[in-house]
C-alpha cells in the first residue's frame, strides 16, 4: 500500500449559497482548509420544539488534524447559525492530494512546490 496523508473531513451547513461561500472563503483565507465542497440539500429537523423544513447548503471542509481546533473555533465564530452543525472524522488521502492539501494549509503561507501538486492538474474537491 502506498503512503497516505492524514486529513480530517468536517461537515457543516449554511442557510444559502451566499453564506456558504462567504464562510468557505474566510476559512480558505485563514488557511484552515485546503478545499470546501458544496452540496444543495433539503433538511428536516426539530428545532426548539418545532419541526423545521429548510433548504440548506452542506459544506464539506478538508483540513489537517493540527488545524482542527482552530477550524472549529473559526466556524463557531463566523457561522450564521445559533448552533452550527459540526461533524468531523479522520481520513487518509492519496499521496498527491494529501501533499497538496497540507501545503495549502501550511502556516507559513507559502504556495506548494511543484512536486507537491497533483500530477493531473487541479485536484477534485
Amino acid at each position: 500500500m502506498t503512503e497516505t496523508t492524514s486529513l480530517v473531513l468536517v461537515l457543516t451547513t449554511e442557510g444559502d449559497q451566499g453564506r456558504a461561500e462567504a464562510l468557505a472563503e474566510a476559512l480558505l483565507e485563514r488557511r484552515l482548509v485546503a478545499c470546501v465542497s458544496f452540496q444543495l440539500q433539503r433538511s428536516v429537523y426539530r428545532w426548539k420544539g418545532r419541526m423545521e423544513r429548510e433548504s440548506e447548503v452542506q459544506l464539506l471542509l478538508k483540513t489537517t488534524p493540527c488545524c482542527l481546533d482552530a477550524l472549529h473555533q473559526a466556524v463557531m465564530e463566523l457561522h450564521s447559525y445559533e448552533t452550527p452543525e459540526w461533524l468531523s472524522w479522520p481520513v487518509e488521502a492519496a499521496p498527491a492530494y494529501g501533499q497538496w492539501a497540507v501545503a495549502e494549509i501550511s502556516s507559513d503561507g507559502s504556495p506548494p512546490a511543484a512536486a507537491e501538486k497533483p500530477e493531473s492538474g487541479l485536484p477534485a474537491g
